[in-house]
């Protein structure tokens, strides 16, 4: 896969693919719908999506929202078969750009798009004037096909990143998984932490979850892919995800502990799936019955992912 970034110098091998266009947080089982309608035998498949994401430009102070960071939203764009990836730099110009102004310098001249797939509540454009129907009359008077993709539904309801983050702030991965068509996983590099962990036979790699929506805090049962390094492969694990209340005031991250595994994991990026909520977060009296905790939450854990 292909990524451009820079959209007003965009090689010609890179023009005329076929584009679906959305932000795609999450990457979940209804933005595979309209990914997969952009498939086409004459065209490479492409994902148009802008970063940063709008809302990080337009509400700079909201709590953190996103299910995937960018990177982690293109190893998945890559692994469902997306050729090329026009990370649009999402800044003051490109959003005062009029929706006309949008169809014809970005996707008409830049891009040179042959088809495009949006969703039924796509908008875009200054001030999201443009509409899906917008953009279909717009593509049929500068020589591109639209396709206006339907909202998908799942057991649970309809699959949205909005339900997927009700679902995992509730602690309900598998409900979360139904809706993305994979697990949820935190993806970055180790970084050093307080080393606690090793102290009491328990040696974790630490992620930061910046910029993230938090799922609910606790213990999960987690399967771990080591991405690069001596270490690559995949292994089974344990996270706890939140601010450690047994150790004072801390930042909410992610330490995971890995199954059966000896080794550096310092720099290396990981990525961890959120299997099945164990508990809550909790703060104990003392380090004997947080181990003792940790004992039973990593046999459970074992137990829960001997049959994923």
């Amino acid at each position: 896969m292909r990524i451009t970034r820079d959209i007003d110098f965009v090689p010609a091998e890179d023009k005329g693919a076929s584009v679906a266009i959305g932000n795609f947080d999450g990457v979940h089982l209804g933005h595979q719908a309209v990914i997969d309608l952009a498939r086409r035998d004459d065209a490479p498949l492409g994902v148009l999506t802008f970063e940063p994401h709008p809302r990080e430009v337009f509400q700079p102070d909201a709590p953190p929202f996103r299910l995937m960071n960018a990177e982690t939203r293109a190893h998945r764009l890559q692994k469902i078969g997306v050729d090329r990836l026009y990370e649009l730099p999402f800044t003051t110009a490109i959003s005062q750009l009029s929706d006309h102004e949008f169809a014809e310098h970005i996707l008409r001249d830049s891009l040179g798009v042959k088809h495009v797939v949006v969703g039924r509540d796509f908008r875009f454009g200054k001030g999201r004037t443009g509409t899906s129907d917008a953009l279909a009359d717009y593509g049929r008077r500068m020589g591109f096909e639209v396709t206006i993709a339907p909202m998908l539904r799942v057991a649970s309801g309809e699959a949205s990143s909005t339900a997927i983050r009700e679902a995992l702030t509730e602690g309900k991965p598998r409900t979360a998984a139904e809706m993305l068509g994979h697990w949820h996983r935190i993806d970055g590099p180790v970084i050093q932490g307080d080393q606690r962990g090793r102290d009491l036979g328990y040696p974790t790699a630490n992620m930061s979850i910046d910029g993230l929506h938090p799922p609910k805090f606790g213990v999960y049962a987690v399967l771990v892919e080591v991405l690069n390094g001596p270490h690559k492969g995949h292994y089974h694990g344990a996270a706890s995800i939140g601010v450690r209340p047994t150790f004072g005031v801390n930042s909410a991250n992610c330490e995971t502990y890995l199954f059966d595994f000896a080794g550096d994991l310092y720099g290396a990026h990981l990525s961890v799936a959120l299997i099945d909520y164990l508990r809550s977060e909790e703060q104990f009296d003392g380090l004997d019955a947080l181990i003792a905790q940790m004992d039973a939450d990593c046999a459970k854990a074992r137990g829960v992912l001997a049959d994923v």
